[in-house]
């Protein structure tokens, strides 16, 4: 395999990725309006603060309003990590490598750019966002099911799979690391600080935008609380959002490459710091720091992907005879 097509078909797997992961989160922000009292505002700054764009967006994130900051994460074609902007380069790199998978995937990529292209103006309205969004993340999840099932399980599946992990991985640590207070910066009602009575309702918040909620349930089978949530994102192998699930299905999809040891010992020590890390402790005095450093690694273990497999080799010079 060419290594431009090697790296067409990983970007691919990452903005199918995030292109669900943006829609979930948007969506269940939306729903969080519901579960709170009227007089409760919902710091929608915070998207922006997960999806890593706060040097696109001009504003101050702190007062940012749901239209403004729905049409930017979205819509905004000035933002490269905005839905419309993922599922375009998403589209770009399935047509250019629609030979290698199922024509039915490229197919379905195609029609769900174009069915958000053609519903780009309805997504800041509430009426019309939650259809729209709801649609996104079950396409995504259909592409997903139609690889597993359709294409074969080779070099090109597991360069799609190591681009989704590693996106979801990189969500999952940006989404704790918002975490409860983030979510909603003024939660006060006429002066008073009401945060407390709302800890359940916020990281229950948390756990449905990467749909988690249930199979936290199943695992924790105890009261929603931020030091549950941030174990079970963080070190469960068992639900395929966490981050120490990712790591694990990287790994295994980096045995079956070529040259992969230097990016498997960054996979392993990574894995080494989730596994470690006593995040009762880190919770009360540097749990934001923590997640910086893993959110740094997992950045370099992209540029260690792409300098094995995507750059040009740099080759030695022949000495003379």
């Amino acid at each position: 395999m060419l290594s431009r097509v090697a790296e067409r078909i990983y970007w691919l797997g990452r903005y199918m990725e995030r292109s669900e992961n943006t829609a979930r989160l948007v969506n269940v922000n939306s729903n969080l309006l519901l579960d709170l009292p009227s007089g409760v505002r919902v710091g929608w700054g915070s998207l922006i603060d997960i999806s890593g764009t706060r040097s696109y967006y001009e504003r101050d994130t702190q007062q940012a309003d749901e239209k403004t900051v729905v049409n930017f994460i979205l819509a905004d074609k000035n933002n490269p990590a905005s839905l419309i902007n993922s599922l375009s380069f998403a589209r770009e790199n399935s047509r250019i490598t629609r030979e290698i998978m199922p024509m039915e995937a490229w197919e379905l990529v195609n029609d769900l750019y174009h069915f958000i292209r053609d519903r780009v103006d309805k997504v800041t309205s509430r009426r019309d966002r939650a259809t729209i969004l709801l649609h996104v993340i079950s396409n995504v999840q259909q592409f997903t099911g139609l690889l597993a099932g359709c294409m074969s399980h080779n070099n090109a599946y597991d360069l799609i799979r190591i681009g989704r992990n590693l996106e979801r991985a990189d969500m999952s640590t940006r989404i704790v690391d918002v975490g409860l207070v983030n979510l909603l910066p003024h939660l006060s009602i006429g002066g008073t600080e009401v945060l407390e009575p709302y800890d359940n309702i916020l990281w229950m918040s948390v756990l449905r935008s990467l749909s988690g909620y249930q199979m936290y349930r199943q695992q924790a089978r105890d009261r929603v609380n931020a030091n549950a949530v941030v174990k079970f994102l963080l070190q469960s192998e068992d639900f395929p959002r966490a981050v120490a699930h990712c790591l694990k299905q990287l790994e295994l999809c980096l045995w079956g490459l070529p040259n992969s040891e230097n990016v498997l010992a960054c996979i392993v020590s990574l894995q080494q710091k989730i596994e470690l890390a006593n995040l009762d402790e880190l919770l009360q005095q540097g749990l934001h720091e923590y997640i910086d450093e893993i959110q740094l690694e997992i950045g370099n273990l992209h540029f260690r992907i792409a300098e094995t497999w995507f750059l040009p080799q740099v080759m030695a010079p022949v000495s003379a005879a």
